[in-house]
């Protein structure tokens, strides 16, 4: 089976290129280097080699089938990880050249992760990083799947290699003329009665918030559900509610940040990764992240 496996490996490598071209047979050879009638043959012979059908024809379009799909999804970090060490086995891996497809959150957009990548391309200008932010969820996805390299997630991921750089502690944001917003910190029962505007339900900071206030003793009003958190301060400043947010170096001047009371109220940030081997350039990113993070607390 093993050595079966490895014969295949062509055809494989074939379907996922097809897969992440959206089922562009041109494309794909393209990002393969092959001439069009090669990458037909080599699908073709797949699907002779495995006994099931993988495109559905749609005139002259082509589609995976849901079997095809799911098989190049798995495929991804297997062929990524024997591509990554035949590269290192053979020395022509070269640790600063290279791309890294790096994710992180939507909450850090300023501050200390656009300061460390500007600092690592001056070091290492000649390794790309393509950047994707995301909700934790789907730069999660995007890992397992073999989309992403390397990213920030929140909260700590239990199905990825990660490990845990920091915490982010989460504050109330509220209108500058909110009868609160002279104070130097607040408890969360004391926003009882409030409106909040909070993320969609899928977010790790909706569910925390929701978690945080019946801890506190209510069910907090979500009149307002915005995903862009830049969005939600500027709904904030127009008083139209509140919101549980981290720092953020951009706010308006008509909104305000007060800590709140207690040392639970923040989440723990993670660097993970998908594939159990990394390339010499995602390794390069890593270190200096890890090492460049600095303080606990964001």
């Amino acid at each position: 089976m093993e050595q079966w496996s490895v014969q295949l490996a062509p055809q494989l490598r074939a379907l996922v290129a097809l897969a992440s071209a959206g089922g562009h047979m041109t494309r794909a050879a393209a990002d393969l280097n092959i001439p069009q009638s090669s990458m037909s043959r080599k699908i073709s012979a797949l699907q002779s080699a495995l006994g099931v059908p993988l495109l559905i024809h749609d005139g002259r379009a082509v589609r995976l089938t849901p079997d095809a799909h799911q098989l190049a999804v798995r495929l991804r970090g297997p062929l990524d990880e024997l591509d990554l060490a035949l590269a290192e086995a053979s020395g022509s891996t070269d640790p600063e050249r290279g791309t890294v497809r790096f994710g992180f959150p939507l909450t850090m957009g300023s501050g200390r992760i656009p300061d460390l990548l500007a600092e690592f391309r001056h070091r290492h200008p000649n390794i790309k990083v393509l950047l994707k932010q995301a909700n934790g969820s789907e730069l999660g996805a995007d890992l397992l799947s073999g989309d992403l390299d390397l990213a920030i997630v929140i909260p700590t991921p239990e199905r990825l290699n990660h490990v845990e750089i920091g915490k982010q502690a989460i504050c109330v944001v509220l209108p500058a003329g909110h009868h609160l917003a002279t104070a130097t910190e607040l408890r969360l029962d004391q926003l009882d009665g409030d409106t909040f505007i909070a993320n969609p339900p899928s977010y790790n900071l909706r569910q925390i918030t929701e978690y945080w206030c019946r801890s506190a003793g209510y069910d907090p009003d979500i009149a307002i559900e915005v995903t862009e958190f830049a969005t939600i301060r500027e709904l904030i400043g127009r008083d139209l509610g509140i919101a549980l947010l981290p720092h953020d170096d951009r706010n308006p001047s008509d909104i305000v940040e007060i800590p709140l009371a207690g040392h639970q109220y923040r989440r723990t940030i993670a660097l993970a990764w998908g594939t159990s081997t990394q390339s010499a350039p995602t390794r390069q990113l890593h270190e200096y992240l890890v090492n460049g993070w600095g303080q606990d607390e964001v």
